[in-house]
Formats: C-alpha cells, sequence, structure tokens
C-alpha cells in the first residue's frame, strides 16, 4: 500500500511541469481574443465542462454519494474559480501579461500560511526559504514591469484578486480531493463556476451568440490546454501532494507567459523580469525537492 502511495505521489510530481506549461498559453489566449473578459470566462468553463462531460456517466455511485457539506464546498470552490477567472482575465485588458500573470501567481505565501491550520500541512524552514526566494523573484519581475509605459494600476489591483481568489480555491479543493475523484471534482467546479460567469456574462454583456468562429477557438483551446491539461492535473495532483507544491509550481507560469508573450505577441519583457523569472524558478526546484 505505501509503494502504491508512493508511486502515485511520484506520478503526480510528474504530471505537475506538463500542467506548468499549459497554464502558461492561457494569458497569450486571452489576449488574442476580442471578446468581453466574462464571456472568455464563461465559455473556457463551459467547454471545459462539456469535455468533461462524458466521462460523468460512469460515475453516478460517486455523484450519489456526495454529502450536503461536499455540495457546499463545491460551490464555494465554484465561486472562487468564476471570482478569480473574472478578476484575472479582465486585468489582461488593462496591464501588460508579465504583471497580471506575476501577480495573479503570488499566491503561495497565503497558500501556505492557510494551509498550516486549515489543511494540517505544517512547512519546514527550508519550504519558508524557497518561496520567500521565489516572490523575491516575483517582486523583481512586477518592479521591472512597473517602467513600462501602459502599467495600469486598476489591471494590477484585478490581478491581485484574482490571487486571493486562486489561494482559497486551492487550499479548498485540497481538502476536496482527498475525497473525491479527479474528474468527478474538476467537472462540478468547472460546471458550477461556469453557471455563475454564465449569469455574469448576461448581466455585463448581453449577447455571448454573435461571435466570429476564431472567438470560439480560443474559447475551446483556453478549455483543452490550460484548463483540462492545466487546471484538471493540477487538481489530481492535489489528491497526492500538498497544496503547498502545486501553488509554488503555478509560480512559473510569468516565466512561460513570458516568452510566449514575446514571440506570439511581441511583449519584451525588460532584463530585470528575466532575472526575476530565474530567481522563481530555483524557489520553485527547491520546494519541490523539498516536498
Amino acid at each position: 500500500m505505501y509503494s502504491e502511495e508512493f508511486s502515485m505521489e511520484d506520478l503526480s510530481k510528474a504530471v505537475i511541469p506538463v500542467a506548468m506549461i499549459s497554464v502558461s498559453f492561457a494569458a497569450v489566449l486571452i489576449r488574442l481574443s476580442y471578446a468581453h473578459p466574462f464571456t472568455i470566462a464563461f465559455y473556457r468553463m463551459f467547454f471545459a465542462s462539456l469535455i468533461l462531460l462524458p466521462f460523468m456517466f460512469f460515475r453516478r455511485d460517486e455523484i450519489k454519494s456526495i454529502s450536503k457539506t461536499d455540495w457546499k464546498i463545491l460551490v464555494t470552490t465554484g465561486l472562487l474559480l468564476s471570482l478569480h477567472f473574472a478578476a484575472w482575465i479582465t486585468s489582461l485588458r488593462y496591464t501588460s501579461v508579465v504583471s497580471s500573470v506575476v501577480l495573479v501567481t503570488s499566491h503561495p505565501l497565503v497558500v501556505t500560511w492557510v494551509s498550516g491550520w486549515y489543511l494540517g500541512e505544517r512547512s519546514g524552514k527550508r519550504v519558508y526559504l524557497a518561496i520567500t526566494l521565489s516572490m523575491a523573484g516575483i517582486l523583481i519581475m512586477a518592479v521591472s514591469n512597473y517602467q513600462v509605459e501602459d502599467w495600469s494600476p486598476y489591471g494590477d489591483i484585478l490581478a491581485f484578486v484574482g490571487m486571493l481568489a486562486v489561494a482559497g480555491y486551492l487550499i479548498i479543493g485540497r481538502r476536496m480531493r482527498r475525497t473525491m475523484s479527479t474528474i468527478t471534482y474538476s467537472f462540478f467546479v468547472y460546471a458550477l463556476s461556469s453557471i455563475i460567469l454564465f449569469v455574469m456574462a448576461l448581466i455585463f454583456v448581453g449577447d455571448l451568440l454573435t461571435l466570429p468562429p476564431r472567438e470560439y477557438l480560443i474559447f475551446f483551446s483556453l478549455a483543452l490546454v490550460p484548463t483540462i491539461f492545466g487546471h484538471t492535473l493540477y487538481n489530481w495532483a492535489l489528491r497526492y501532494v500538498s497544496a503547498r507544491l502545486v501553488s509554488v509550481s503555478l509560480l512559473s507560469e510569468p516565466i512561460g507567459a513570458s516568452l510566449l508573450a514575446v514571440v506570439i505577441l511581441n511583449e519584451i519583457p525588460p532584463l530585470f523580469t528575466v532575472i526575476g523569472g530565474a530567481i522563481t524558478l530555483v524557489g520553485v526546484y527547491i520546494c519541490a525537492r523539498s516536498e
């Protein structure tokens, strides 16, 4: 039994890099879309739910066993995820890819502090050192990006709100993933989030149907790559590794998103952004080795 759990933990750590690369595509895909941020967020969650829907027909017994308490947690997690996407996607309209992604992924300190008493996952000094190093790298990236002329504090505030929401999403999700399968958990969280975002989009946007085919292709790509191969793999890993490791691994997203922004959007990051990114990756590596 011990060897099986150990192998699953090793497999979780192996798939985390796949998730890290996948989520890096999100910011660039969002910037390529001309749709309203709430529309983008809704369709991303809606298509992700549709992708997982066929698998739910084989999980009827598990669905019947979901308690009222579990449903409350699922609704809360879906609400946090919808808030995260609504705030973060909107932030990309007002600030650069680097600034937005850096701020939205600066949640490990929140996750580490809260998961200590909420989940009983105490951290050693080496882990706090690794997180501090990663946060220092993010700070260097952020300060460097503030020198860009089109920087908007409104966009950064929205990214910060998105960060707080995803921190809660990771912590609560870690608790649910101890008892619920990845597919079931992910489907209901994505579906509940899409319902909330649908209502928000109807109120603030109105028209969700008359969009060019190009937009729907972007929405589906967001659902498949950064959501299914990104967030869903993270949800699976949460059952076998700590919320802290998953949270810190997400710190690599600014580096991947920045590189893609250079190639696709021609957004050239300042030198100190590159230096800060390298420091962040060192912190991620130390934390992963300390897990």
